[in-house]
């Protein structure tokens, strides 16, 4: 297992202010589908939106190596963990936005950020992530690794689901076996089975599901075989992808198992009501093994995309935790909220995806001189404004597995980078008006971005954007089906390895929106994957990472910082949480 030990900022600055904050810590509106198009032709006014570099970040983080034949025990009980001389509030429920409507709750296909946070309170699987980012035992109490490609789990035996019958090995053979069966469509198919033996020929319909190498060697023992050394493993099961589905809640209810009174779950609650577009209540699991250290008694996720929406909820006591702020109200919340500001760097990658098939597009030239002009320091210090880090690559600071790199024009003056741009269009044929077409979801801090990115690109390159917003799963399938031009995207690591970031880039990935290929970079993932060698692994992967991204596949933006307001009383957040992982069960409202 890994932990996070500490985080330590090379250069002081007003980032260091932000994550130095530790104090201790309704009403719901629907949103049409869609917004009218903006075109940006006139980009002067914009300039009123601007008004601190952010210093750089190194993430480090202590790793303890498991020896062959070791046994991870687990430690303490997990779970709230409520200080000495804290009284707790008697109405445990706590009211959060989640910052769009989830596209489902089945933990196999779910995909977006939201989907996987109420999954995490719903399901549990052979691990789980706690509050502080540490992965710790789940429904597994122990486990070992047997040989380099042979991992065992053992179960605990008093593991229930939500109607009481038992969580057994086979339920873990069932999720995973579905995870990768191609009837399933799962969006994260490729993406997770390439980590367990015969998954990538599984999903490509060239094995039978059976075949996969996840096994039951008796009801309480689940035995893991990976196709090449994957050292992180325990971190990795921790996502719910590969958690354990009630098979006869899925054959009974098929499509509609998901909804309330039908959903059977294992996690520390279960669905009490969904009403799509206003709000997904949970109650508390009296089943799940560590009920008696679960605090909350209720969960409400509210799916409000408009973050000044979400904040005047929140200032009217309609929510206790925002999502995120308004990009460029940092300072101001800060002031007025000193003691609810939390605010700390992600393993994130804000990133807009090129459609590499589209007519223009095609051409890697025109994706490199829109790239080359976006000014991420103005857009990180002036239009976000909350502390993220200009990104000119696809692997981000404080990621283990591969090192950071950068495209050599990034240290040039604007001026030079704008020459340059200017001439690749011009041996393009691409002249000064051409339309641009850009999507992206109903959120203000998206359509800021997207609205600086478009006068960048009109104000040093002559051309316009056209720009449409609409619903986040609407924007999702768009990128999926390859019906856009350019998109806003988004990553944030399921396991702190470089290989979550490269299958952003990667041939084949169902993450890879970008409609793009480079099988150089590809045969380098495959060669880091199957070393042994933590360094040649590293080497292999920053190789195939700059590789991949000499093809421009996708314009990376920023370095993720996550701020948001959470109420004083809400006990259980850590800033320490470097993917933004939080599980309903380790919070709790102090008395106020």
């Amino acid at each position: 297992m890994r932990r996070w030990s500490d985080l330590v900022f090379d250069n002081p600055g007003p980032f260091d202010s932000i994550v130095d904050l530790s104090t201790p810590h309704r009403t719901t509106r629907s949103r049409p589908q869609s917004t009218p198009s903006v075109e940006v032709t006139n980009t002067r006014s914009f300039q009123m939106f601007f008004a601190p570099r952010p210093s750089s970040i190194r993430l480090c983080r202590a790793s303890a190596a498991l020896a062959l034949g070791g046994v991870m025990l687990a430690g303490a009980v997990q779970a709230a963990v409520v200080p000495p001389g804290v009284q707790l509030a008697a109405k445990q429920e706590l009211v959060r936005n989640n910052g769009t409507e989830v596209e489902t709750l089945d933990p196999n296909v779910a995909e977006s950020v939201p989907a996987n946070t109420v999954a995490r309170d719903l399901f549990e699987g052979l691990t789980a992530t706690r509050s502080d980012g540490e992965t710790v035992p789940g429904v597994a109490e122990k486990w070992e690794m047997k040989d380099p490609t042979t991992w065992v789990f053992h179960l605990r035996k008093n593991a229930k689901w939500s109607n009481g019958e038992p969580v057994v090995a086979a339920d873990f053979v069932y999720g995973s076996q579905r995870l990768v069966d191609p009837k399933t469509a799962s969006p994260y198919a490729t993406t997770y089975g390439m980590f367990l033996l015969n998954g990538t020929d599984i999903v490509a319909g060239k094995k039978p599901v059976a075949s996969l190498g996840v096994s039951a060697l008796d009801p309480y023992t689940v035995e893991i075989k990976t196709p090449y050394p994957v050292p992180f493993l325990p971190d990795l099961m921790s996502n719910t992808n590969f958690g354990p589905v009630n098979k006869a809640g899925v054959d009974k209810y098929g499509h509609d198992w998901t909804k309330p009174g039908k959903l059977i779950s294992n996690g520390a609650f279960m669905l009490k009501d969904w009403q799509v577009n206003n709000r997904l209540v949970l109650a508390k699991n009296p089943q799940y093994w560590n009920a008696a250290n679960v605090q909350l008694n209720q969960v409400t996720y509210l799916p409000v995309e408009d973050e000044n929406t979400d904040v005047d909820l929140y200032k009217s006591g309609g929510d206790d935790w925002v999502n995120q702020l308004p990009s460029g109200t940092f300072a101001r919340y800060k002031q007025e909220y000193p003691n609810e500001m939390r605010a700390a760097p992600m393993l994130g990658l804000r990133y807009y995806s090129f459609n590499n098939k589209d007519p223009l597009l095609k051409d890697v030239r025109v994706r490199q001189a829109l790239s080359m002009v976006i000014d991420r320091d103005i857009l990180a210090q002036r239009v976000t404004a909350d502390g993220q880090i200009p990104a000119y690559g696809v692997i981000v600071k404080g990621v283990k597995g591969a090192d950071v790199s950068a495209y050599d024009w990034a240290s040039w003056p604007m001026a030079k980078r704008v020459d340059e741009a200017k001439k690749l269009l011009a041996e393009a044929g691409v002249k000064p008006g051409t339309k641009l077409q850009f999507v992206t979801n109903t959120s203000e801090y998206h359509k800021k971005m997207a609205i600086f990115a478009a006068s960048e690109w009109k104000t040093k390159l002559g051309l316009d954007t056209e720009i449409q917003a609409m619903e986040f799963k609407v924007l999702l399938k768009k990128r999926h089906d390859g019906d856009y031009q350019i998109a806003r995207n988004g990553w944030v690591a399921d396991y702190n390895d470089a290989s979550t970031f490269l299958t952003l880039v990667q041939c084949g990935s169902e993450q890879n929106d970008n409609q793009a290929c480079n099988p150089k970079a590809d045969a380098l993932m495959r060669q880091a994957s199957n070393s042994t060698d933590p360094a040649t692994r590293q080497t292999l992967q920053t190789e195939a990472a700059k590789v991949a991204m000499e093809d421009y596949p996708m314009l990376p933006l920023l370095q993720y910082t996550l701020v948001r307001l959470v109420k004083s009383y809400v006990g259980g957040y850590s800033t320490k949480n470097p993917m933004d992982h939080y599980r309903s069960e380790d919070m709790y409202i102090i008395k106020h």
